[in-house]
């Protein structure tokens, strides 16, 4: 049976361009070892170091997000569920390479992250950059997740792209996919 449910995993990975994928927790080490290992494959792949390195450090950032935002509520009564639900995925489809990573999140900071969001898709690369290094100039510790969505936006060549699909229990399923 679980031969027959791999097969239509893989298959279905497949389909939708992905070619590599981590669902589960994240730990710092987990992120570190995947990330060797994405440089390794698109390295392999003889791509452009200049895509590797966007891929590589979209990846970063986006497991980064997920784990430190799954330590920041690991007291609440959802944490350890939200910590469990984490997926990133690099695939490729007609648009280029494409970082996609998703997890639950508390209803009460969906509102934060997608305003975030909402407002760097607005700016053009120039705005970015200057808001960026703006952004820098403050050295606000506590604006780190700020940052790090400014610099992929920066190095992603669309407009970051999001999904909120509702499960209640105070519980979203967040997507974000940044295209390279």
């Amino acid at each position: 049976m679980i031969d027959k449910q791999l097969l239509n995993v893989q298959k279905l990975l497949q389909d939708h361009g992905i070619l590599i994928c981590f669902s589960g927790r994240l730990s710092q080490q987990l992120i570190e070892e995947y990330g060797e290992a994405v440089k390794s494959y698109l390295e392999s792949e003889n791509r452009p170091k200049n895509e590797i390195f966007h891929i590589f450090s979209i990846f970063i950032e986006m497991t980064q997000n997920i784990k430190n935002y799954c330590t920041r509520i690991s007291g609440s009564a959802l944490g350890d569920q939200i910590a469990q639900s984490s997926i990133v995925t690099i695939g490729k489809d007609g648009q280029g390479s494409y970082i996609c990573a998703g997890n639950l999140i508390e209803e009460e900071d969906l509102r934060e992250l997608t305003g975030r969001i909402d407002a760097l898709v607005r700016l053009n690369k120039d705005e970015l950059k200057a808001f960026y290094k703006d952004q820098l100039k403050k050295n606000d510790p506590q604006n780190g997740a700020g940052v790090g969505l400014i610099d992929m936006a920066r190095k992603a060549t669309s407009p970051l792209a999001y999904s909120v699909t509702k499960l209640g229990n105070n519980l979203s399923f967040f997507t974000l996919k940044a295209v390279v």
